[in-house]
Formats: structure tokens, sequence, C-alpha cells
């Protein structure tokens, strides 16, 4: 693609779609919320850009996903599609909706709102200089997948406990990069930063308030350091594996604003040493493929059989919980004398007897057994998490009766910055190698983008199907992967 003569065109705009308990979804996911106590706004912004006859739309809103989970339905997109189509004549497969993936509640006529923030930025088209930098976060996350010495890969999440300690042998890597497309006017000042990163924005604030979370606080740092109007959209990059650090912390409130004033000022870091210049090529590929679904059956049948061998490996023991623990807390303070002081146990054994020393045999004993009987209720509890997850994929891969789904690919590109994106959930791993293998020097993956296909882990992965939720929580098949890359590969090639 050749350097376009015609200057850029951009325009953005925001507007409020901050919902009320009245429009919180029966939904889990905003179980923790009190959507009518807001800590802070959320927005569907977009950013509109046009260079000649080629248009392209941008849109980040603060939502779970736009169809399939949450409170966004799913007509949404066709919705805001036909209406920008039919009055402001923009082509449908120039729309892009990415999802922050953030569990606030937005507001139920969302759609209508979204359309009123294209139609804004459109009539606010001013000329733009581009310019694409990085910049680097790596305190605010972690990758939850833990893989254990056994082979198998468990998750942290709130939905069950973790693997003992002696069981976990390493973690995934994370993706510390920022994306940042930075747009001026050609007075110099910054119209908007698009930035990106891949991370949950899930922990929330501690009055359990309705917030957009980490990107949405994240944002606020960026639009008020810029000052002058300008605009900061975020793009939820490859995070289906990636928690925010503290997310199962016990000790103190979770607090999303902490973490997202880091990333706020990290992107800044970035978007002051981006230079922009005049650079107007714009570019925007959409296919629709086909991904296979996956039949569970046989995953589902070994997953109920663990169970049972499970259940009969549970032993008796005369413990219960509130004996279990003084036993517990005696033994681990003094292990060689846990039932009395040692002068105890000297003057019994200078007696000849040890009846004390057998009393802490029987009481070990015991323990070991009780100790053992949780872990393996632990296991049961993940496994019935996963498990009702599968049945439930596998009766959608009944009732489809296709074995594929459709989804969109979409692979944009603004000057040098390159966008490629997925409705799936993608882990960190695949959105690092496309990265690495992409001819581009700047180019960034985005999930939840055009719809909502669960999680879709990598092959590797997929292999763990039913020990970890992003690998049980997802509908395609293991040669999904090959299918998405293959197709990623030639749009790279092309855009």
């Amino acid at each position: 693609m050749s350097r376009s003569r015609q200057a850029l065109m951009a325009g953005v705009a925001a507007v409020d779609i901050t919902g009320t308990a009245r429009e919180q979804a029966d939904d889990p996911l905003y179980g923790r919320i009190d959507a009518d106590a807001a800590a802070d706004r959320l927005f569907v912004k977009a950013l509109v850009l046009q260079n000649g006859s080629t248009t392209a739309v941008v849109i980040t809103i603060d939502a779970v996903a736009i169809e399939e989970i949450g409170s966004i339905r799913n007509n949404y997109l066709a919705t805001v599609r036909q209406a920008l189509s039919s009055e402001l004549t923009i082509e449908p497969t120039c729309v892009l909706v990415n999802a922050s993936h953030c569990h606030g509640v937005v507001c139920s006529d969302v759609a209508e709102r979204t359309i009123e923030a294209v139609r804004q930025a459109k009539a606010q088209l001013v000329p733009v200089q581009v310019g694409v930098g990085t910049g680097h976060e790596d305190h605010i996350m972690e990758n939850r997948r833990l893989r254990l010495k056994g082979g198998h890969v468990a998750d942290v999440r709130h939905a069950y406990s973790l693997p003992p300690d002696d069981e976990i042998a390493s973690v995934g890597p994370v993706d510390p990069q920022i994306g940042i497309l930075r747009l001026d006017r050609l007075d110099g000042g910054t119209l908007a930063v698009v930035y990106h990163f891949a991370c949950h924005p899930i922990i929330g604030v501690p009055s359990g308030a309705n917030t957009a979370d980490i990107s949405g606080f994240a944002s606020r740092v960026i639009e008020d350091q810029l000052g002058g109007g300008a605009m900061a959209l975020f793009l939820q990059g490859c995070g289906a594996d990636i928690n925010p650090i503290l997310y199962r912390d016990f000790d103190n409130p979770p607090d999303a604003r902490t973490h997202g004033a880091r990333l706020g000022l990290s992107t800044m870091r970035g978007v002051v040493d981006v230079t922009c210049d005049d650079d107007a090529r714009l570019g925007l590929i959409q296919r629709t493929i086909q991904i296979p679904r996956a039949d569970l059956s046989s995953r589902i049948a070994e997953m109920e059989q663990e169970q049972k061998q499970l259940l009969a490996s549970l032993r008796p023991t005369n413990l219960n919980l509130k004996s279990y623990i003084p036993l517990l807390i005696k033994h681990r303070l003094s292990p060689e004398y846990p039932s009395y002081d040692a002068y105890r146990y000297l003057h019994e054994e200078s007696l000849g007897r040890q009846d004390l020393r057998r009393l802490d045999t029987k009481n070990q004993q015991q323990m070991e057994v009780y100790s053992a009987n949780i872990t393996i209720m632990e296991q049961l509890t993940r496994l019935q998490v996963n498990l009702d997850l599968l049945r439930n994929h596998q009766r959608r891969f009944i009732e489809d009766g296709t074995g594929f789904i459709d989804a969109e690919v979409v692979a944009l590109r603004v000057g040098d910055f390159v966008l490629v994106t997925f409705p799936g959930e993608l882990s960190v791993e695949l959105g690092l190698r496309i990265k690495a293998d992409s001819p581009h020097a700047h180019t960034f993956v985005s999930g939840v983008t055009n719809g909502y296909l669960y999680y879709t882990p990598t092959v590797e992965q997929l292999a763990n199907r039913g020990r970890a939720q992003e690998d049980s929580d997802c509908l395609v098949d293991e040669s999904w992967e090959k299918v998405f890359t293959d197709h990623v590969d030639q749009m790279l090639k092309q855009v």
C-alpha cells in the first residue's frame, strides 16, 4: 500500500452508556455489581477514519461483550451497521466494534447511543497526522494459567479454589506491550489516542459500584494528561488468560483505579515519544470465516468417569473442620512436640511411656486423610464447574447441527498501525505468535471484536480441555487455530 497524497480525515465522539440496576441482566457476570451506584461512567466511543473513498469506523465500548453474554442483545451489531449504512452510507464491513471486556452494566438503548456516537464523530471530521508507537506495562497483570507438575493446567478464578502450592510448576507469559496509535490535528493538538493492551479489566472497585474498570480509569488519565478534548479509546488485546494482579486478594478491597492509573501513565510515556506525520494510508479487509465447532461428548464422558474415581477416593476420618484446624495449628507450631510442651514428652519418655508420641502419630494420620479429602473436594469443584460449561456447549453443538460457526476477521491499517481482530477471547500466546510472525513492525491483535465466541484457546491449551475455564467455556474444535491464522497471514500481507 503506497502512501496516499490525500489527507487522512478523522473524527471522534463519546456517548455515556452507564446502566442501572433496572437494566442489569440476570447473569453471574453482574453478581457483585451495585449498578445503581456508579464509581465512574461507561462510554461507547467512535473513531471515524476517512481517506478518499475508504472509510473505517472503530468503536470501543465499555462492556463485557457486544453480544451473546452480558446485557447487550444479539441483534446489536446488525442494528448498528444497518443504521450506519442507511443514514451515513457506511459499509457494514467497515464497522469494527471492540468490547473492553469490563463487567460493567450498560444502558438498554446502547445500540442507539452507539449510532449517535458514530453520527457525531463523522460530523466532526478533520485532517490529521498519524503516529505509531508502543508503551510498556508489566506490573498490573499476570497469567492466570498455572502449569501443574502432573502435566495439566489449572487457572486462577473466583469460581473455584487453587491447586496446592506444591503442585504448581510454572505460570504462562504476559504481553507487556501497549500498542499506540496517535492522531494529531494539523494545529498540533492531539485528537485521539487508540491504545491496545491485553488484560481482563475485572478487578472492580471497593464499593462494588458499576465501573468501566481498569481501562476506564486508564482512559481518563490519558485524556486528563493530554487535555484539549483529546479522546482515549481502549482496544482489548489477547487477554483471555490474563488477570489483573491481586484478583484473588483476600486482604484488600479490589480497586481498579490503582491499576488503571498505572496503565494510563505507562501509555502516556509511550504517547509522548510518538512522532506524527502525514502518512495517510488507510486500509481495511474483512472476512467471514467458518470456524469448526467442537464435539465434546468424549471429553464429557472422560470427566464424568474422573469424577466417579475422585469420589471413590474419599476416605473416612473422625475429624471435622472444627477439630482439624486446632490440630493443624498445633502440629505446625511445634512439629516435634505438638500436644504439649517439650518437658512433658521428656518426662513421659523418662518413665518409659510413649503415649504422647502415639497420640501425635494417630492425629497426624487423621489430618493427612482430612487434607487429602479437601484436595479431592477442590478437584471435584473445579471439574464440576468446567463440566457444566462443556455440557452447555455440547447442547449448542447438537442444536446447531452445522458443525461450524461464522466468525468475522478484520485487518485494519492506519499508517504503520496494523490491527487484526477476532470475536473470541484470544489467549496471550497466540497474540504473541501472530505479532512475532507479522510482516509489519507494529501489529496488534484484538479479541472480543464484532461478536463474541467465548474463549478460543490455542491447540496446546485445548488439550487441557476441562481443567481450566478458558479451555472449557469454548465452542471451537482444535483445528480452529490453523483456520484463523492462515487467514490472518494472508490478510496481513494484503492490508
